[in-house]
């Protein structure tokens, strides 16, 4: 994988001196960690207390680099998703990441594979989400709802499949699950949203097929604009090329 950032410098990924299945090290400096997401893993611990998380084993990784290497969330990821995700390191760009993420200054690119099949190519879903007692998420409205917008273009479709690539204007929790769901397209294997409709013979992953691809965003000592691509997970090709219906 390379690692690009505006204007025209190119870096290749930083190699790390061991694995981790948790992520993937894709760029490391004095103020951010940015990693490659592997689905199952939580980015924080929950209300049920989970001693193994990404944020924490991101900060076993740095604490090879001297005690003052704190790991600040400034994004989350839910623990079905897979992908790119970015860490502040030191105070100073914790400040200026959270300021980036609540402005949804960054960009952020997901691909999907949802049941059903999508008719426009192209489109936006907006609403305002709430949350039950259940801690699910569900368009209202209540003026008091979270904005959130969702645009999407069709990849490809297949017979009762498509591949969607989903560019958030608004990064609400679970925001993509639930404007698909609701739309009666679920993501496959979501087992919140639209259970019922999210399950096929062909996807066999506990996982949920959302991948977040792309992340861009301003350096926040810097101010160089930096982006960062995660290719599609190997199970996302349980679906063919071949069996794709055109695209309009």
């Amino acid at each position: 994988m390379e690692v690009t950032w505006d204007p025209h410098t190119r870096v290749r990924e930083k190699p790390r001196e061991r694995t981790d299945p948790a992520f993937r090290l894709l760029y490391e400096d004095e103020h951010i960690i940015v990693v490659d997401k592997a689905a199952f893993v939580l980015t924080v611990p929950t209300l049920e207390g989970e001693t193994d998380t990404l944020v924490q084993r991101i900060g076993r990784y740095l604490g090879k680099g001297g005690p003052d290497r704190r790991v600040t969330v400034v994004q989350r990821l839910d623990r079905g998703t897979s992908g790119v995700m970015i860490f502040a390191i030191t105070e100073e760009a914790a400040t200026e990441l959270i300021d980036q993420f609540k402005r949804h200054a960054p960009s952020r690119e997901y691909v999907a594979l949802v049941a059903g099949v999508v008719k426009d190519d192209r489109g936006t879903i907006a609403s305002r989400l709430a949350t039950n007692k259940g801690l699910s998420r569900y368009s209202t409205n209540d003026e008091d709802g979270e904005r959130a917008v969702t645009h999407y273009e069709v990849e490809e479709r297949f017979p009762d499949v498509t591949r969607v690539r989903v560019a958030l204007e608004t990064g609400r929790r679970n925001q993509i699950r639930v404007h698909f769901a609701e739309a009666g397209h679920p993501v496959l294997g979501d087992v919140r949203y639209r259970p019922e409709l999210a399950r096929h013979p062909r996807w066999r992953s506990r996982r949920q097929a959302l991948h977040a691809a792309v992340l861009g965003f301003v350096h926040p000592v810097t101010r160089q604009r930096m982006r960062f691509e995660s290719p599609l997970p190997p199970e996302f090709g349980a679906f063919k090329a071949g069996e794709r219906k055109p695209l309009r």
